[in-house]
């Protein structure tokens, strides 16, 4: 396989937010793989549980650091020196920004902004990936599918307001203080290693443990299993991160989806096939949220045009290594 990789200096130095997450450990593997030589200073406020010495090709920092600890920011900035920041930390769930919308609201935007003085005030010269999400756009019509970066916002949820509030925020200090920021609008992304509060991987757990457990059959309890998803695996994902990150233009942002819907539904079922058990569905009205997007499918062109990425990694391979992944970990 061809593969154009940006930037292949190793003088390249990467600060990375939410550092001990689920696509931070994907983007390591992709620098790993790709750019042997980066060095990386990872911020999180918990540790990450993936070892570090398995990144052989890179200089990997980590500190536990709240991005609301405003001189703490400052020291790593001065120490680091960045030139490249892949903002990670989010309160990414929906479901909790409707349990708890005064910290998913803090935990998304006043970190952002947080992050944003401590990168103006250090006066270096670095450029900024603000990873938002698909859910700014709401309900869209289906005469208006698939959704472009055109498409008005209209989040449903607190959340949804936070990112679009993270959005605006970048388009202020792109504004009034030149600082480099590329965005995304990111789609659903899946892939091994995706914690089970997320519901392709909770699905997939619960089926491989039941079949562990000898089991041929097994009830699945959701929410709405009618709406309609564009699932993009993890490792598309931070490939176009790291395209956004080093050819993007600044004050832009970049859909970064697989631009094709599968209905929920769909998806249980290919994953009981790939484990060998058959399933039934029982929906918990109480896990259906108060306002919900019920199609999201969304227009790749953008990035495709601007940047050359387009997905490499089928729906069908995707789920085959969820369900290996917790095949490996799980009882």
């Amino acid at each position: 396989m061809n593969r154009i990789v940006e930037d292949m200096s190793k003088n390249n130095k990467y600060l990375i937010t939410g550092f001990s997450g689920f696509v931070s450990k994907h983007f390591l593997d992709y620098l790993n793989k790709y750019e042997p030589g980066a060095a990386v200073f990872g911020i999180d406020i918990c540790r990450p549980s993936f070892n570090l010495a398995d990144y052989r090709s890179l200089s990997i920092q980590f500190a536990k650091i709240d991005l609301l600890d405003k001189e703490a920011l400052a020291k790593c900035f001065a120490a680091f020196q960045p030139n490249y920041i892949v903002h990670l930390a989010a309160a990414s769930s929906v479901a909790y920004s409707w349990q708890e919308p005064a910290i998913s609201f803090r935990n998304n935007t006043n970190v952002f902004l947080s992050l944003l003085e401590a990168i103006r005030k250090s006066g270096g010269d670095v450029k900024v990936l603000s990873v938002g999400s698909s859910e700014v756009y709401g309900n869209v019509p289906k005469k208006m599918l698939p959704i472009k970066e055109i498409t008005p916002l209209n989040p449903l949820s607190p959340y949804a307001v936070a990112r679009v509030a993270q959005e605006m925020i970048s388009r202020v200090y792109v504004d009034n203080f030149h600082l480099k920021i590329v965005m995304t609008r990111s789609f659903n992304h899946i892939g091994p290693g995706q914690k089970d509060i997320f519901v392709i991987s909770s699905f997939a757990k619960q089926m491989v443990e039941a079949k562990k457990k000898g089991l041929n059959k097994g009830q699945i309890v959701t929410g709405d299993v009618s709406i309609i998803r564009d699932f993009l695996d993890v490792r598309d994902v931070v490939r176009a991160y790291s395209s956004i990150l080093k050819r993007g233009e600044s004050g832009e942002v970049y859909n970064v989806c697989g631009g094709q819907g599968v209905v929920l539904r769909d998806v249980i079922e290919k994953i009981a096939d790939i484990v060998g058990i058959k399933v039934t569905i029982k929906v918990n009205k109480e896990l259906i949220r108060p306002s919900d997007n019920k199609i999201i499918i969304g227009s790749s062109n953008k990035i495709k045009h601007d940047l050359g990425w387009k997905p490499e990694i089928s729906l069908e391979r995707s789920l085959q290594d969820i369900t290996r992944y917790w095949d490996e970990n799980s009882n």
